[in-house]
């Protein structure tokens, strides 16, 4: 694809988090290429190592049975392989809403709109870790 064609390009837009990976995903409604780009790979080379990773990318498109309408193009960062995918998971049923309404009640009952807030919880003074105090000596 050149660089003029790629700008007139219309795409959804969404944003995935999960702990500390950020995935922005732009969903193009492409009759031509079809598949999902993770960093400008395809995902089945970037999630190679664990093929779990990559169903769990490929599940909203799976459930919806869109699997031959869409170009997926994302740009992960941070975190690990399984907080990525799962980033990615949710931007893409996000860009899903953002293309199409009445896609969220099944998204919804899947669970793939849900945000997992847990993250990493900070270092405090006077502990070793977040909540492991140093060891107690009588003697």
């Amino acid at each position: 694809m050149s660089e003029d064609n790629k700008k007139d390009d219309k795409y959804f837009f969404a944003t995935g988090r999960r702990k500390s990976a950020v995935a922005n995903v732009r969903l193009y409604q492409s009759v031509k290429e079809k598949g999902i780009l993770v960093n400008k790979k395809d995902y089945e080379v970037y999630f190679a190592s664990n093929s779990v990773l990559v169903e769990k990318v490929y599940s909203p498109i799976k459930l919806l049975g869109l699997e031959d309408k869409f170009k997926v193009s994302v740009r992960v960062s941070g975190g690990g392989p399984n907080g990525q995918a799962e980033a990615i998971r949710l931007g893409i049923a996000r860009a899903l809403l953002v293309f199409e309404e009445e896609y969220k009640k099944e998204l919804r009952a899947s669970g793939y709109l849900t945000r997992d807030p847990r993250k990493v919880e900070r270092k405090k003074p006077g502990l070793k870790k977040a909540r492991r105090a140093p060891q107690w000596k009588k003697r």
